[in-house]
């Protein structure tokens, strides 16, 4: 046990932050015609921002915001230069952390690597150790060599533009930007491409604002639905209604969570707007966001004292077992599948109903909890941590962690149901090892996965993942008496194996006592006997 690592304590996720809304707008020629002039207006405004403030890198002072404001209030108004200098600040930020993600990623991948080249051509790895496998052939040691150092490269310009504050960001995609080079192979034409380009690169979003009509000055969706935008300055001429606006002749409807939008616009309190513009299907949509109360999350203890669910992610379905509040599974595994190949969106619709089912399932069950695998991939989905099983590495690379956790997360909090989280440390090791076999009966096959997830509740629970000592038969002399190896969750090399006793498995007979303890040989065989007493043949025979 000194080689295994103390798992971590589980905890309780925090709900989501936020709350995002979106609804289709059918719109007019006319209609769409202005939003589109306007988004290419603010777009343009956006990509000079974003070009000026990637020119002052980490030497701009506290007044350049102020002064590029000013700059962009001309052409618009100073709430559109507001979100826009807003929205360009918040890229420039995210491009920042992805450079310092990289960074540490590529130190990673380089300490990995000169692990491997310091140790002898063949060596095994030795875990306990702390050593890193040697490459198998001199080929190989020249290859990593030669990615050791393109790694250390890279490495070195990433820190570079770090050090100068320099980001690189495509406003509408760097995707959809190498696209434009490939269009034969994706099937497109090159004014399909160009308006997909040109929509992305549009800005009609706005920042919500406390106390103001609505919550909302520039963009504006009135309880009944009505729909208008503030025109920036060189569109004044196309107004329709007073104070340089713009009034959209469709009706806003959002099927979901309308009751707590309408409960924000009618008391004036901030939500945000974007629209945007669909080009494959032709097809404009708004989208309301705003941030959320915090709310204190709940004790574990509270949380799992109806038992919990247990979830065991894999890369094409969600294995389940239901526990009681002392870690015992209750009723059938279940399974719930889907499919990560295809586009984003498919996929992700495939994570919802996955989960949705989960919820409806928990919500069935009477458990308030879920508990998940507290998984993170981001740092070991490298070659150099699977070696050539690119199979393997394709997997862990597509495996949706985040996503799911942050989608589990964000659903439960609206079904009222708590999300544990647990370190997963040698769960599906020790639940194939501790619950397989005793789960299989002659009609129900019991997965690995089933395993694992009935070892990630336990775990969630406090229990240890092993399974209690069964106690003696009633035939026995301590009859009811319960002999079990059970340790106490704070007790330290619990998941152990149990040691041996020696003696006999009853207290009936203390061990090294008793009529045959002197004499364990086989009785009623000549030169065996089963008495104390030497016995010797007679002089005479036994008998003709």
């Amino acid at each position: 046990m000194g080689g295994l690592r103390v798992p971590a304590a589980p905890f309780v996720v925090s709900g989501p932050a936020a709350v995002s809304i979106r609804t289709r707008l059918r719109l007019s020629p006319a209609d769409a015609a202005v939003l589109t002039e306007v988004g290419r207006i603010l777009g343009s405004l956006a990509s000079r921002d974003l070009a000026v403030m990637s020119r002052q890198g980490r030497d701009r002072e506290a007044a350049s915001w102020a002064a590029r404001k000013r700059a962009l209030t001309a052409p618009s108004s100073a709430r559109w230069a507001g979100s826009v200098t807003k929205a360009t600040q918040d890229q420039w930020a995210l491009a920042r952390r992805g450079q310092a993600a990289e960074a540490a990623w590529l130190r990673g991948q380089i300490a990995r690597i000169e692990d491997r080249l310091s140790r002898p051509v063949g060596a095994k790895s030795d875990k306990r150790a702390g050593l890193a496998r040697g490459c198998a052939t001199r080929a190989e040691w020249h290859a990593k060599s030669r990615r050791l150092h393109a790694l250390q490269d890279r490495l070195a310009a990433v820190q570079e533009a770090w050090t100068e504050g320099r980001v690189r960001v495509v406003r509408g995609g760097r995707k959809l930007a190498r696209l434009r080079h490939h269009l034969s192979e994706a099937g497109l034409s090159r004014h399909v491409w160009r308006e997909r380009w040109q929509a992305a690169r549009m800005f009609l979003a706005a920042d919500g604002e406390s106390g103001k009509r609505c919550g909302n000055e520039t963009i504006r969706v009135t309880d009944v639905g009505q729909l208008s935008i503030r025109l920036p300055a060189t569109l004044a001429h196309a107004a329709n209604a007073p104070h340089g606006r713009y009034v959209l002749d469709t009706t806003v409807v959002f099927p979901y969570r309308a009751e707590e939008w309408r409960d924000r616009i009618v008391a004036d309190r901030a939500v945000a707007y974007r629209i945007h513009h669909d080009v494959l299907r032709d097809r404009w949509y708004v989208t309301a966001s705003w941030r959320r109360a915090a709310v204190p999350a709940l004790p574990v203890e509270a949380a799992l004292a109806r038992g919990v669910v247990a979830v065991d992610m894999n890369d094409d379905h969600l294995a389940v077992r239901r526990l009681d509040a002392h870690g015992n599974p209750v009723g059938r595994p279940q399974s719930f599948a889907y499919d990560l190949s295809g586009s984003a969106q498919h996929r992700d619709a495939q994570l919802r109903h996955a989960l949705t089912r989960l919820l409806h399932f928990t919500r069935r069950s009477g458990a308030v909890a879920i508990a998940v695998e507290d998984l993170d991939f981001t740092d070991g989905a490298g070659r150099e941590q699977f070696g050539r099983n690119k199979r393997f590495r394709r997997l862990v690379s597509r495996f949706p962690t985040a996503r799911l956790r942050v989608r589990l997360a964000s659903m439960a909090a609206e079904q009222d149901v708590a999300i544990v989280a647990v370190d997963p440390a040698y769960t599906s090791q020790w639940g194939a090892q501790h619950w397989q076999q005793p789960l299989t009966t002659a009609t129900r096959r019991t997965t690995r996965h089933d395993a694992a997830a009935v070892a990630i509740g336990r775990r969630a629970l406090g229990h240890p993942i092993r399974r209690r000592t069964a106690p003696p038969p009633p035939d026995r002399s301590d009859r009811v008496g319960h002999r079990t190896g059970q340790a106490r969750p704070e007790t330290r090399g619990r998941e152990g194996t149990r040691p041996r006793f020696p003696g006999p498995r009853t207290g009936s007979v203390p061990p090294g006592s008793g009529a045959k303890a002197g004499d364990q040989r086989a009785p009623n065989r000549w030169g065996h006997a089963a008495e104390h007493v030497p016995w010797h043949q007679g002089i005479f025979p036994l008998g003709r």
